[in-house]
């Protein structure tokens, strides 16, 4: 996508009046465009199939089954889907469910007029965007998880298979100093073992199977 496409968006939400309120927002500014609209969590997963969004506004309260239930399900076909979370709630457990869902923001309904654009810019960067008003409730969840980019790379092989030894061929450096990357991941992930460890990433949205700079460094490795 060249850096003027417009950032493609699906809204889901079973209040017209938020979808309309949305579709405004988007009209009005350059650089975005509307792609679909959702009322339901079984046509938000048909329309994500069908337009593959860049960015997808996800209602956590839907009503024929939640937006979490609905991200797990698109994010099990496209790993690399950006959903952001729309809710009037800023409750503990909806906040914890949604990001091991693996949404990439967390906007409150009463902060759409005045961040949503913001919000999609930010995961659409690729980035997380989460509002002081809820990273409060998220001491202790993020801050010790963050892996570092050699971090992210060995569990990404890691998780294509690849023995200690072979991270290292592939790297360029000592199995010894794999084997302390894979210490050091499964302890700030909270991981039982290597397994374990790929699978709290993939839900936590840190690690994505299909990354070209993977798949690039295995080529030339």
């Amino acid at each position: 996508m060249s850096n003027d496409s417009p950032i493609r968006v699906l809204t889901v939400d079973d209040h017209e009046l938020v979808r309309k309120g949305i579709a405004a927002i988007l009209s009005a500014e350059p650089g975005f465009e509307l792609v679909a609209e959702a009322n339901t969590a079984q046509q938000a997963v048909r329309l994500f199939r069908e337009h593959l969004p860049d960015v997808t506004l996800m209602d956590l309260r839907l009503p024929d089954s939640s937006g979490v239930d609905a991200t797990r399900q698109i994010r099990t076909e496209f790993p690399d889907a950006r959903i952001i979370v729309l809710t009037s709630y800023d409750g503990d457990q909806d906040i914890y469910r949604a990001l091991e869902a693996g949404v990439r923001g967390y906007l409150l309904k009463e902060m759409v007029h005045s961040e949503v654009l913001r919000a999609i810019r930010v995961v659409h960067s690729g980035k997380r965007f989460i509002p002081a008003e809820v990273s409060q409730h998220l001491h202790g969840f993020f801050p010790e998880v963050a892996l570092t980019p050699r971090e992210v790379e060995v569990l990404s092989l890691i998780a294509r298979g690849f023995g200690n030894k072979e991270v290292a061929d592939v790297l360029g450096t000592a199995a010894g100093t794999v084997k302390a990357h894979v210490q050091s991941i499964l302890s700030k992930l909270g991981a039982n073992d290597r397994t374990h460890a790929v699978t709290i990433a993939l839900r936590r949205g840190i690690l994505h199977l299909y990354s070209p700079d993977i798949a690039a460094s295995i080529e030339n490795g």
